[in-house]
């Protein structure tokens, strides 16, 4: 190394001596320092923390930190944080890599401490450089270091550190080609004649972490025999680590490759489990349920699709799954219930521990057992009646976690037989008893919902909830969503029995209860002790469920309630302006948040005649309600604000041309935040809601909206979900302002262009990628359609034509790519658009088009629309085809795009 290298090496040595100071003025030069050196030259920055890291004779801590900020210039969190560290690292000559590349992985083995830093700093250059096929034989390295004879524990135990992170880190295709190093050196690390601990623990973790990318190694059985013996004798390791990794890796192992499980689950694999979930520690007997929680999911899963290749008609279905959980369910369910039972009053709620982990696993195999669970679950419910609470409140929690795998009608007699219990428990001296009977009297009433309509249960469960909301919080929050469950239940057996026009049932069996019932929730939000277990949150989330599902006799309710949250949120305005504490303005903000998504449901649901009359009143609210949060920058309320205008426009039509003026800054302030995700979304949402409402009169601020759609298309920080439905809403807006569009044409259509041209799917296996591709092309299509229903109201149709014919291109490009069904077949629903805008097209141009339909491609797609059991897609494609035989032998001329 150079001798200035080494004299910045000795002066960052102090440096780094200070960063651990007592005294904040030293620690705070001391960090500056480092930021300043990491600016002004990186390569001699590197190569000092490199050197100072692998230094023996340097303090520890003086080494840990050098590694710690050596870990951080090389990798970070945020994606393009870490692209531009990515870039910087690359950029260092080779002489300079090589040589921090020699130091991080000279350190490997002598550090005194654990975990090692050492070993990041190694995986973090690695997973830097190996997708750009450099450092190739850091793997073999790493290998070599745990399966050598001569290595000592540290040096092994560090290396398969390493490993793990890389595994952990990278992504897994660029490791596949070195998947029998990595698997040789971890097999080697947890054999049982590795006599460290330690060693066999990061070998274990690395095993886990590199499980993904070894389906090789699993398809072939020599290996797969090898890796399972390997992972199964590791779980009896006497080390709680290194049996809780074991433990962890089965689970993943299941996961990942249940298809070839058969031959290990008898042998092997249920024993195992089995005695893990009868452990005493904590952890081990988590693992244990969690192995068969993922059993139940992988086989309901495969249960699933099953149903769904059988209701789409495909020949010779199968179901893959082996039925473990039925066959181990009578073994299984008795070990979760005891550990249900097993738990202290002084849990945290948000500890997991073994008592929730069994209700959750319960409550999967319930899911893919299906009737046959209540045989091995009724014999618990005896505890109902048990003095000691633990047995009760486990049984409870029992009853309600198996009632979504039953039939309901095999479940309601039982749920009639146990409601009584239940509604006895809400008033047990035990609070966990009181409210994991508040939660299970829900569940019931959402599975059975038949039970609401019998007016003796509801004599006996209606004072239960009413006494239950004035409990303990977490308590009266399980009765809110048990109310919610009850008024849905009654609300939908009304909307059975026949409503009028407007979808509504006339009254409903808790219509002469339901104004005292809104009454308390709105009590509920004036709780003192409403900030705990998000009681306040959840009693005004209740309310907007009530007055969703009121009848037409409890309007009265919904007219009063609308009253009762103006005042509110005048009040919580005065309360935010007197609020000291940062804790204080956030839980005014959260409730001005919950008032205006409670404003949106009292407005969806007043009647037309009296929206006029409020109307000024609830749009006054939310505009000081934006005012505050747009100074306060409260995006959440800003979100919720921004949703209840939309809705109040949409109720007051043409009316609310009234309040564009006041309501444009803040609008188009929503649109151009294009770093708050939700904002943008609601304001985008809100353009679309004013175009249908006001139609051509909204034509006056259309410039600056446009202006700011376009701008949300070209910010990069925007969420690419958020952009498509901007391109979506130009449709709305085309529909709204007719011919009027064409002066937007110019701009619009290359956008559209641009979006199309970028919907491709270039992995057909990424599930996220394929629904993002789908609903862009819907998008641009829909857009078109908006476009061209626009313009075809106008009645020239001559200049129609002229108009249009500049972009029809664009759209038949697009829907020769969706009818290809490459390389995978669309949505039903952008079937049915793209079968709409054929129709669409030749309607306008008749025969001239017709030719671009008629090619094999466009008639199968529109075959399988036909058969498709999605009404819309069904109907469309019909009609697209009959638009298309009409002119289709009329010997037209051919469309001609330059003409």
């Amino acid at each position: 190394m150079a001798a200035s290298t080494e004299q910045a090496a000795q002066q960052m040595l102090t440096v780094l001596e200070k960063t651990v100071s007592q005294n904040q003025n030293d620690q705070k030069q001391a960090m500056d320092y480092i930021a300043a050196a990491c600016q002004q030259d990186f390569p001699v920055f590197v190569q000092c923390l490199s050197m100072i890291l692998r230094t023996q004779q340097c303090e520890s801590f003086v080494r840990q930190a050098a590694g710690l900020q050596l870990k951080n210039v090389l990798c970070a969190k945020e994606t393009e944080t870490r692209t531009g560290y990515l870039q910087r690292w690359l950029q260092l000559t080779t002489e300079v890599r090589e040589q921090v590349k020699q130091n991080v992985t000279g350190t490997l083995g002598t550090e005194p401490s654990r975990p090692s830093i050492a070993a990041q700093c190694v995986a973090a250059i690695a997973c830097a450089e190996l997708p750009q096929n450099l450092w190739p034989n850091v793997i073999q390295l790493l290998k070599s270091n745990v399966t050598e004879p001569a290595s000592g524990e540290m040096l092994k135990e560090s290396s398969l550190e390493t490993l793990g992170y890389i595994c952990q880190d990278i992504d897994p295709r660029h490791l596949e080609a070195k998947a029998n190093d990595v698997l040789t050196a971890i097999i080697h690390g947890m054999r049982p004649e590795e006599g460290s601990a330690n060693v066999r623990f990061a070998a274990t973790n690395a095993l886990l972490n590199s499980l993904e990318f070894t389906k090789t190694n699993f398809d072939n059985e020599a290996e797969r025999n090898i890796i399972m013996q390997v992972v199964c004798e590791s779980t009896n390791n006497p080390d709680q680590r290194v049996k809780v990794a074991s433990l962890q890796c089965l689970v993943r192992i299941m996961q990942l490759y249940y298809e070839h499980m058969l031959p290990y689950m008898g042998s092997a694999l249920f024993q195992i489990t089995l005695g893990a979930m009868k452990s005493q520690e904590p952890e081990v007997a988590m693992q244990g349920m969690e192995f068969w929680s993922t059993v139940a999911e992988e086989e309901f899963d495969l249960y699933m699709a099953y149903e769904d290749d059988v209701e789409r008609g495909v020949e010779n279905p199968q179901c893959s799954s082996r039925r473990f959980m039925e066959q181990a369910a009578s073994h299984v369910c008795p070990v979760l219930l005891e550990a249900m039972a097993h738990h202290d009053d002084g849990d945290d709620e948000d500890d997991w521990t073994p008592a929730k982990a069994a209700g959750v696993c319960l409550m999967l195999a319930a899911q893919c057992v299906r009737d046959d669970i209540v045989n091995y679950v009724i014999p618990f419910f005896k505890h109902f009646q048990n003095p000691d609470w633990k047995y009760k409140e486990a049984a409870i929690m029992a009853f309600g976690s198996i009632l979504d795998g039953p039939d309901p009608k095999k479940l309601l007699p039982m749920a009639q037989e146990a409601l009584p219990a239940i509604v006895a428990a809400m008033c047990d001296k035990n609070v966990n008893v009181r409210d994991t009977a508040a939660w299970a009297l829900g569940r019931v009433i959402d599975t059975c919902s038949e039970l609401a309509n019998n007016a003796e249960l509801l004599q006996s469960v209606l004072p239960a909830l009413s006494n239950g909301l004035h409990q303990e919080p977490r308590v009266a929050n399980n009765v809110c969503w048990a109310l919610v469950s009850l008024v849905k239940a009654c609300y939908e057996s009304a909307v059975a029995n026949g409503t009028d026009g407007t979808g509504q049932p006339e009254t409903f069996a808790l219509s002469s209860v339901f104004d005292p019932m809104v009454n308390e929730l709105i009590k509920i939000t004036d709780r003192a002790d409403g900030n705990q277990s998000n009681l306040r949150i959840t009693a005004y989330e209740a309310l907007m469920e009530l007055i969703k599902h009121s009848p037409k006799d409890c309007y009265s309710a919904v007219r009063n309630t609308t009253v009762v949250i103006l005042k509110k949120l005048e009040s919580l305005l005065q309360m935010e302006s007197q609020a000291t504490s940062e804790a204080d303005k956030a839980q005014v903000r959260d409730l001005q948040a919950m008032l205006c998504a409670t404003l949106q449901s009292v407005t969806r649901k007043m009647q037309p005649v009296d929206i006029p009359a409020v109307g000024e009143h609830i749009m006054n609210g939310l505009l000081q309600i934006m005012n505050r949060a747009a100074a306060t920058r409260s995006n959440a309320v800003m979100e919720e604000a921004l949703l209840a205008v939309a809705c109040l426009a949409e109720h007051l039509g043409k009316g609310f041309i009234n309040y564009m003026n006041v309501l444009k800054p803040y609008l188009l302030q929503g649109l151009a935040n294009v770093d708050e995700t939700q904002v943008c979304a609601a304001a985008v949402g809100l353009v679309t809601d004013l175009s249908r409402a006001l139609e051509a009169d909204i034509m006056p601020y259309m410039d600056e909206m446009i202006e700011k759609l376009i701008f949300c298309l070209q910010a990069p920080k925007l969420d690419r979900n958020v952009k498509v439905v901007i391109i979506g809403t130009f449709a709305d807006i085309a529909m709204a302002i007719e011919s009027n569009f064409e002066r937007y044409l110019n701009t619009v259509v290359p956008i559209l262009n641009d979006a199309q041209n970028a919907a491709v799917v270039t992995d057909p296996n990424d599930d996220d990628q394929v629904d993002y591709v789908d609903r862009l092309r819907e998008a641009c299509l829909n857009s078109y359609t908006g476009i061209l229903q626009g313009f075809k109201a106008s009645p020239d149709i001559a200049a129609t034509r002229m108009t249009v014919k500049a972009f029809v291109e664009s759209i038949i490009s697009l829907i020769v790519r969706v009818s290809s069904m490459e390389p995978v077949p669309p949505s039903e629903s952008l079937m049915a658009t793209t079968a709409g805008i054929i129709g669409d097209l030749v309607g306008i141009y008749e025969g001239e088009i017709v030719r671009f339909f008629t090619s094999d491609n466009v008639n199968n797609m529109l075959q399988v629309g036909r058969k498709s059991k999605v009404g819309k897609t069904k109907s469309m494609a019909n009609w697209a085809t009959k638009e298309i035989k009409k002119y289709t032998s009329n010997g037209a001329a051919g469309f001609n795009f330059n003409r």
